[in-house]
């Protein structure tokens, strides 16, 4: 059975909304609230294949309202647009840690794809103008 990295740590910070999840292989992800509410798990966002996927637009200011872990493989995130379905699994949280920055693009590019435009700061461009990376990795082996 293949071994995926855990949380060790997650701290909400909700004033900057960035939640930040260190992992026991060393690596620490720091994810902007609206970039985890446009890349909920959920069906509503997913859709059940992916040409039923729903672009999200005019997340900018969502905030998280509440985590709740769910056994001990994921977390449920409560926004404060009322979006509550997704379950955030570890092996997921990882991959959009991981992947973050080809992830952001592909939304921003789709977003210009339907003519739409963000009307807030870059949330990754933020994080690093205060010298935090979004994305920490471990060191190879």
């Amino acid at each position: 059975m293949e071994q995926h990295p855990l949380p060790t740590e997650i701290n909400l910070h909700q004033k900057s909304r960035i939640l930040e999840i260190a992992y026991d292989d060393g690596a620490r992800f720091r994810l902007p609230c609206e970039y985890l509410r446009v890349y909920s798990p959920s069906a509503e966002v997913r859709g059940h294949t992916p040409d039923q996927a729903k672009l999200q637009v005019g997340k900018e200011d969502v905030n998280i309202t509440d985590l709740q872990q769910i056994g001990s493989y994921a977390v449920k995130i409560v926004f404060d647009d009322k979006h509550r379905s997704g379950l955030y699994d570890w092996q997921y949280l990882y991959k959009l840690g991981r992947g973050w920055q080809p992830l952001w693009l592909d939304y921003l590019s789709r977003l210009n794809d339907v003519g739409r435009k963000r009307s807030a700061p870059d949330p990754f461009e933020v994080l690093r103008e205060r010298g935090e990376a979004p994305s920490e990795l471990p060191a190879a082996n």
